[in-house]
């Protein structure tokens, strides 16, 4: 695919990937007349919805800075992931709506096995999926990718609880099994929609790194930025794959632009080793503007 990043070659992939699923669990449904499957299967529209929206908002984050936008447009990403939380509500919440259904109406399911085994098949292919997305998610840093890949992770939680239900419900006779298993799975869903918003709300307020993360950078800072007397005022927040870092380096009166120059050159090589997206200010300050005179203070 000319033209395209890694990240956005994954995404396009995922978007096959939900449409070929969502094949196979309509597919198990029509086998089965399992309402349980039935929302199976229209979880994975919303699959299909979600793989969509994170595809556009990692080509919109992959635009350079622009006169509107200078600080660039990685926070589309969580613009997608904020859906995709939401798809994954409206999902649970029509999963509890047919399994209300089913559990004052039960019936009992045609070809349970093929059912069974088509669903299987789709689940498999989620849960291997949903793996490499948390992979390549977590090494780009990619929020939209992170959301797809717990996004199907729920799908594959969901597909799990359904099976399980269809299988007890052949086994044993009990029509009923079906829609508990099912509204037990659409709680879970629940969850895992109301957090991943939550986490894409944090990014979106400028949330600063982690406490670990926060550990590093001052550790860096003070080992390589031998020469000057002190930094103070750090400040660091995410914004997509990119972690922006900000502080004030104050170094002796006498020191020369170019001296103050090459420590800063240290610390940002440091700091970018160590934070491959960080995108770093530093703010040099003369003598008199220490606030803690003699050592390295962050």
């Amino acid at each position: 695919m000319p033209g395209l990043t890694r990240i956005e070659t994954i995404a396009t992939a995922s978007v096959f990937v939900a449409l070929a699923v969502l094949g196979l669990k309509a597919g198990a449904w029509w086998l089965t007349g399992s309402v349980a499957l039935f929302a199976d299967a229209v979880e994975s529209v919303v699959n299909v919805a979600a793989a969509l929206a994170a595809l556009a908002a990692i080509r919109v984050s992959a635009r350079p800075p622009d006169a509107d936008h200078p600080y660039g447009h990685a926070k589309a990403e969580y613009f997608s992931a904020v859906l995709e939380g939401a798809l994954i509500i409206v999902a649970a919440v029509l999963i509890l709506h047919e399994a209300w259904g089913a559990w004052q109406a039960p019936r009992m399911l045609d070809q349970a096995a093929s059912g069974l085994l088509v669903s299987a098949i789709a689940t498999g292919i989620n849960a291997g999926w949903s793996a490499f997305l948390f992979r390549r998610g977590r090494a780009s840093r990619s929020p939209a990718l992170l959301a797809d890949a717990r996004h199907l992770l729920a799908d594959v939680v969901t597909s799990g609880g359904v099976i399980v239900g269809v299988a007890l419900v052949a086994l044993t006779g009990q029509a009923w099994i079906d829609p508990a298993l099912a509204g037990l799975t659409a709680v879970n869903i629940l969850f895992s929609g109301w957090r991943l918003m939550r986490e894409s709300v944090g990014g979106l307020m400028d949330e600063a790194v982690a406490p670990e993360a926060l550990g590093r950078i001052r550790a860096l800072v003070a080992k390589h930025a031998e020469g000057a007397i002190e930094a103070h005022d750090l400040r660091t927040r995410h914004s997509g794959r990119f972690t922006f870092v900000e502080f004030h380096l104050v170094v002796p009166g006498d020191m020369t632009v170019t001296q103050a120059h090459e420590i800063c050159d240290r610390v940002e090589a440091a700091l970018k080793a160590e934070l491959d997206t960080a995108i770093i200010t530093i703010h040099v300050e003369p003598e008199g503007k220490a606030k803690h005179q003699g050592v390295l203070v962050l």
